[in-house]
């Protein structure tokens, strides 16, 4: 059994194909089922491989290196004296 499903349902599932589609459709829904199949599988490596190509590639700008600076103590007051 496959997920339930016996032998007798999968009989009439493929008998009820046939019916609607007919014997000489249904090599040609097959084809393009797997076409699709295999495209969208193609399409899911190249997210994948792309993904991974993003994450490994290094920057292309380094960062620009900020000269460290030294805190002043007390700055210069610029206030000036009012009476």
């Amino acid at each position: 059994m496959i997920g339930g499903i016996g032998v007798q349902e999968l009989l009439l599932i493929f008998i009820a194909v046939l019916l609607l589609f007919g014997a000489k459709r249904i090599p040609d829904i097959a084809h393009s089922l797997g076409k699709g199949i295999r495209d969208f599988r193609s399409a899911i490596q190249e997210t994948k491989d792309e993904m991974n190509r993003a994450v490994q590639m290094p920057e292309d700008k380094p960062k620009p290196k900020v000269p460290e600076t030294k805190p002043e103590s007390d700055p210069p007051s610029s206030k000036t004296e009012e009476e």
